[in-house]
């Protein structure tokens, strides 16, 4: 995988960061929010797919090291399924802790993105 820079805003407790990779085929770029998932890190998330997903079929975004989102982060979440195709989009939401899953699901992001 090809590793990216971590791009970071602001500074919440552990900064809140993005970082993406493409997978080795060049089909999947996997992005990576690392704290406070909000509009502090709304550039960095909208920079790690338009610069790195070029050329993508799939997007994984990688909730594993998230502690919170908001709904600016919902909102960057249906650009991102935008920018990928709509309906056609493959969007894989992986790794959420229970209270980012709880948030995905009341916001019925289950029915737009694949959650894993």
């Amino acid at each position: 995988m090809h590793q990216r820079k971590p791009l970071s805003n602001g500074d919440l407790g552990a900064s809140p960061a993005v970082t993406s990779s493409l997978d080795s085929d060049g089909a999947t770029l996997r992005i990576r929010v690392s704290g406070r998932f909000d509009s502090s890190v709304q550039r960095a998330f909208r920079d790690a797919y338009e610069a790195g997903g070029r050329g993508c079929s799939a997007y994984v975004v990688d909730l594993s090291d998230t502690q919170y989102l908001d709904s600016s982060a919902l909102g960057m979440l249906l650009l991102l399924r935008d920018h990928a195709g709509g309906d056609a989009a493959t969007v894989r939401l992986v790794h959420g802790n229970p209270d980012v899953l709880k948030i995905l699901k009341i916001s019925n992001f289950d029915r737009l993105f694949e959650i894993v």
